[in-house]
């Protein structure tokens, strides 16, 4: 087993616009700003882990349009290896991204050619085998998902899965799975609890490990041996909030597949955390290696 982290998932290009107050329904408001970048929970978030220092592969599908060519030039340029990324024909995934002065967001995924990514495809097997990780989200099909969670089991591959979207997870599925890491929300759609704890507890009965990210409240781990950790958000003021999860699931994976034990793994995701939503946008506010030693450094 490597230190390298596979991630099987959605890449897509995020059109992001800034507004004063995120509109409500039938209303217009006026942006003062837009961009077009980079972004997908998949492709995020091995930017993420390859930016934490851990090398990365990325599996999944592009269009054969320009943003396409995009996308996989911007995982290149983060370091991140593309030979499992497919071009099909059609348009790529996109991500239409409202975000207001308080850093929320509120976004629109349109698939695109994550909808092809329904299974793994020649090659995606062997480029899963001996990694360290896998890390699944639920942006492309699920049979894609569960085929990658399945061949990451027979490989004795640690799966970690982001349940978002969320959606009711299949059995077959969760049996492949090592680590859930939801929100609040998530877990409260996966257990129907609201309070934490309670649905970590009900969360373990699914799978062996779980990490529960609070948001400013930082982040809430436990296991089926009845380790409890938790580990504070750092107090930063949000400018984008559009990255948070994924830099925290990516950090959370490189170091874990580097040998770290799960506190320092999850201290070094709650602070890649924090600089990431001092930023805008997703994979450009996603920090260093470098980056999140020298913040926490400055924290002690």
């Amino acid at each position: 087993m490597t230190t390298t982290v596979a991630v099987f998932g959605s890449c897509n290009m995020d059109l992001v616009a800034y507004t004063g107050i995120a509109p409500r329904r039938g209303e217009t408001v006026l942006g003062r700003e837009f961009r077009t970048a980079p972004g997908g929970k998949g492709a995020n978030q091995a930017v993420a882990a390859a930016r934490a220092g851990a090398p990365t592969r990325f599996i999944g599908a592009v269009g054969d349009d320009e943003l396409g060519e995009r996308l996989r030039a911007a995982l290149t340029e983060y370091g991140v290896n593309t030979d499992g990324l497919r071009t099909v024909t059609g348009n790529s995934g996109t991500a239409h991204i409202v975000v207001d002065d308080d850093g929320g967001n509120a976004i629109v995924v349109v698939p695109g050619a994550n909808a092809s990514v329904d299974s793994l495809a020649p090659g995606d097997a062997e480029l899963i085998a001996g990694c360290g990780a896998l890390l699944l989200q639920l942006e492309i099909p699920f049979t894609g998902v569960e085929s990658a969670a399945v061949a990451a089991g027979e490989a004795g591959v640690p799966v970690i899965l982001t349940p978002a979207p969320a959606a009711e997870l299949p059995a077959a599925l969760l049996s492949n799975v090592d680590m859930l890491v939801p929100n609040e929300h998530e877990a409260a759609v996966l257990t129907g609890s609201a309070d934490a704890r309670e649905a970590l507890r009900e969360l373990l009965n699914l799978v062996p490990e779980v990490v529960i990210t609070l948001g400013a409240a930082g982040s809430l781990y436990g296991n089926r041996a009845g380790e409890i950790v938790e580990v504070p958000a750092h107090p930063v003021r949000a400018v984008d909030t559009t990255a948070a999860g994924d830099t925290f699931v990516g950090v959370l994976a490189a170091t874990r597949a580097a040998g770290g034990e799960i506190r320092q793994a999850l201290e070094r995701a709650s602070a890649a955390s924090a600089l990431a939503v001092g930023r805008h946008g997703a994979m450009a506010a996603m920090p260093t290696d470098q980056e999140i030693s020298e913040f926490r450094a400055a924290e002690r």
